[in-house]
């Protein structure tokens, strides 16, 4: 993969356009909402991922730098919950992709098929739709994260164009005036910042896949800078457009962007511009599924390389070059998390649990991730290491900056959202999802840890590379 390639993947890796309608729902405050998660998290995300992935670009990334740092259990289960927080985060995404999809279909289709089984049956075409150009090798495969990026900003720029156009012959939909700008503070919009904090994770995809990056030391962090500008552009872009077009009272944080866009068409005249935006945002959300399959698979590629999991997970497949294993039972656990999502709740209810699990268990992590820069620094740092500008005491300080933001976020994902009609199966569903998944990472790594002893003197086997055909 090329520069070009590395900024394309962490676009459609990042870019959730999900979030934009729920960012734009609490009207003009979430401008400054986007501009304090950018300065609280990803701001410290990015420094950590530049200098750790500068320090040790090996293939794995956060896993290998957690190892590091503390040791082979706190690396295994932070690669864990990272990789397992993608089994209720794909399911998410493509809900969101079903939303569109059924509006692109129309309600014609709609009333024919109760609207669970419908968001059901396409979460998992899209999830086969992510996984099989990714098991066909990244030569292959980055071809749909292209596609993904490339839909994104088309929807994205479509939604500019088109709250453009209704600001100049209409005047905005919202009031853009200095006071609104405040956000209120209240709980909606509290969770929502834990919400937008999620909507910047991603950039630390791209050092998964370090050996299959071309000169990966000097191409991460600059692909980091570049897609980070694009990536603050597009969500800002995203939300004032859409409080142009429409009300904020409105806005609909599951089709908030094609129902913009249908508004804005019928009063400019082009009906067709609610459905064009509703095919590109799923295209983009399928691409991104794919973006996120194709690099968290290597996490278990590698601990299966080093016996932490069953060795199967650690073969890669003789012709196309991918952790085929890894990919597959990523996918077969996105399918179920989908299924046990659904099980009890409305399809908005099973979009809110899905949200809120995948936030707690991709947050926790990036607890151990922050930590961990703050650890290696005290590791001698080579000329080739792209530091924190500031070097040893600001790097601390993003960190804990990086720590604190993240730890608020985890707690108010646990808060049901307003209106859910049980929010005590809700929190049940997201704390004891959790719950379970870090037991059996724990459980995992007690049997990798006797195979491993099993097998020998401790010393992990040669690790191969995953090229996936590059």
């Amino acid at each position: 993969m090329r520069l070009r390639d590395v900024v394309l993947f962490l676009v459609v890796a990042v870019v959730g356009t999900r979030w934009i309608p729920a960012a734009a729902a609490v009207g003009p405050g979430a401008i400054v909402l986007w501009l304090l998660a950018g300065a609280t998290f990803f701001l410290p995300l990015a420094f950590t991922v530049v200098e750790l992935s500068s320090r040790y670009p090996d293939e794995g990334g956060l896993y290998v730098w957690t190892r590091r740092a503390f040791g082979d259990f706190a690396g295994f289960m932070t690669a864990w919950m990272y990789w397992a927080s993608c089994l209720v985060y794909f399911p998410g995404v493509l809900y969101f992709v079903a939303g569109n999809v059924q509006f692109v279909a129309g309600e014609r289709l709609a009333s024919h098929v109760p609207a669970p089984a419908f968001y059901l049956g396409v979460t998992l075409a899209g999830l086969a739709l992510a996984l099989i150009p990714n098991l066909l090798g990244l030569s292959v495969g980055k071809w749909l994260h292209n596609a993904g990026a490339v839909a994104s900003w088309a929807a994205v720029a479509l939604l500019v164009a088109t709250g453009t156009a209704c600001w100049v012959r209409f005047g905005p939909a919202t009031r853009f005036e200095a006071a609104a700008l405040l956000p209120a503070i209240g709980m909606k919009e509290a969770v929502l910042c834990a919400a937008i904090a999620f909507a910047f994770g991603g950039l630390e995809a791209s050092s998964f896949m370090g050996d299959e990056i071309r000169d990966a030391r000097r191409t991460v962090p600059r692909a980091i800078l570049i897609a980070g500008a694009l990536i603050t552009v597009v969500y800002l872009l995203g939300t004032v457009a859409i409080l142009l077009a429409l009300p904020a009272g409105e806005v609909s944080g599951l089709l908030g962007i094609a129902q913009a866009m249908e508004r804005a068409g019928l009063r400019l005249g082009v009906p067709a511009l609610a459905p064009a935006s509703a095919a590109l945002i799923a295209v983009g959300g399928i691409g991104m599924a794919g973006a996120w399959l194709a690099s968290t698979a290597r996490l278990p590629f590698v601990a299966g390389v080093d016996r932490l999991l069953p060795e199967s997970f650690g073969r890669v497949h003789p012709r196309w070059g991918v952790p085929h294993v890894a990919l597959l039972w990523q996918a077969a656990g996105a399918a179920l998390f989908a299924l046990l999502g659904q099980a009890g709740s409305t399809v908005r209810g099973a979009y809110d649990a899905l949200v809120s699990m995948g936030v707690i268990t991709y947050f926790l992590p990036f607890l151990v991730m922050f930590a961990a820069l703050i650890r290696l620094q005290r590791e001698p740092a080579g000329p080739e290491v792209v530091r924190v500008p500031g070097g040893r005491p600001v790097a601390i300080a993003i960190a804990a900056l990086g720590m604190t933001t993240t730890a608020a976020a985890l707690a108010l994902a646990v808060i049901p959202p307003q209106g859910e009609a049980r929010p005590g199966l809700a929190v049940l569903k997201v704390v004891g999802s959790s719950l379970a998944l870090i037991a059996a990472g724990a459980w995992l790594y007690r049997s990798g840890s006797r195979r491993r002893r099993g097998g020998g003197p401790g010393v992990a086997p040669a690790r191969p590379t995953a090229t996936g055909g590059r």
